[in-house]
């Protein structure tokens, strides 16, 4: 089950029309990201691309084997892969989760305003000439879904029908209706994203995790199938009441995706210590299906800096990509 919701979010950016939003965004994106903006759109994850470009040391644990390049490695003696170049264009999915329980916060930005603005770093860093982006959105109402096209005019699109979709103010009642889960948006954009590209999936990833810790997400063996064949981002939005809860007394707990409520005393110590230990472990277990999945990871909080995450996580996926290794002697095993 889903966190519950403990208080509506700070007005902030909700007060401000789409148009004003969606500008806000762009011009923070511009001058927080300019430095990423510039140069091969690599930038959000180094990728494998395609045209030959030299040789490199290899890498255990990193490198395919396959990308062997046997002629410098038998003439220097130090195992090399070849290098290859990125593609000259670039073809983005995203995945948005803007399920019920997105709509939530206790900070300056909701999950779903955070959601929006890691979407508008995602387009912004990956626009270019010939790249194209397409989008699915998961809604309480159906899947929402946005072709993949080029161009400013396209992304701003999609960051104003995000902004100013309709918010959930209770479950869709309709008989036999079930809302889309993430396991379904991820399966729908596996048979749709045919050519290799980047995947980038924006969620809190709380959908359907089992109660025992040690079992995968039901989303985790699709998120696997597109690694495979995809680079993949999950970008997980969380909001710091989800981890532990305040002591402020009697509230109301209600889940965002059934409606549900229950009264809690927050004043207990140990009911706020079962939470956070409960809240610290479905964490550890999304982390992990993520890790198990093959997907970069990126981590974004409602009451922290979302730019400069993005920059920092950035500016680490380059170190990794160009950082020097010791020879590797006797062998590629």
């Amino acid at each position: 089950m889903r966190r519950a919701n403990v208080a509506p979010a700070d007005p902030g950016l909700a007060e401000l029309a789409p148009d004003q939003r969606v500008r806000r965004l762009e011009l923070t994106v511009t001058r927080q990201l300019n430095g990423l903006l510039h140069g091969q759109y690599r930038g959000l994850l180094p990728g494998p691309g395609s045209e030959p470009a030299g040789s490199r040391e290899y890498r255990p644990g990193e490198d395919e084997v396959r990308r062997m390049d046997w002629a410098v490695t038998a003439r220097t003696g130090v195992p090399h892969v070849r290098q290859i170049d990125a593609d000259r264009e670039l073809t983005t999915w995203l995945l948005v989760d803007g399920s019920a329980s997105m709509e939530f916060g206790t900070a300056e930005l909701d999950k779903r305003e955070l959601a929006v603005a890691a979407v508008a770093a995602v387009g912004f860093l990956t626009a270019g000439i010939g790249n194209r982006l397409g989008a699915q959105v998961l809604r309480a109402d159906g899947v929402r879904r946005f072709p993949a096209r080029s161009g400013r005019t396209h992304l701003l699109t999609l960051l104003r029908t995000l902004l100013a979709a309709p918010r959930p103010t209770a479950p869709v009642d309709r008989p036999g209706w079930r809302p889309p889960d993430l396991a379904d948006g991820l399966d729908a954009l596996h048979r749709i994203a045919n050519r290799r590209g980047l995947v980038v999936v924006v969620s809190d990833f709380l959908d359907g995790l089992p109660d025992d810790p040690g079992q995968p997400a039901p989303w985790e063996r699709t998120l696997r199938r597109l690694a495979v064949r995809h680079q993949v981002l999950a970008i997980e939005v969380t909001d710091p009441r989800e981890l532990e809860l305040p002591d402020v007394g009697l509230i109301t707990l209600m889940d965002p995706e059934t409606g549900r409520r229950r009264e809690v005393c927050t004043s207990d110590r140990r009911l706020r210590e079962r939470y956070a230990e409960a809240a610290a472990a479905q964490r550890d277990q999304i982390h992990q299906s993520l890790r198990r999945s093959g997907a970069t990871h990126l981590p974004l909080r409602t009451d922290g800096d979302w730019s400069a995450d993005i920059v920092r996580h950035v500016h680490a996926q380059r170190r990794l990509a160009t950082a020097p290794v010791a020879p590797v002697r006797g062998g590629v095993a």
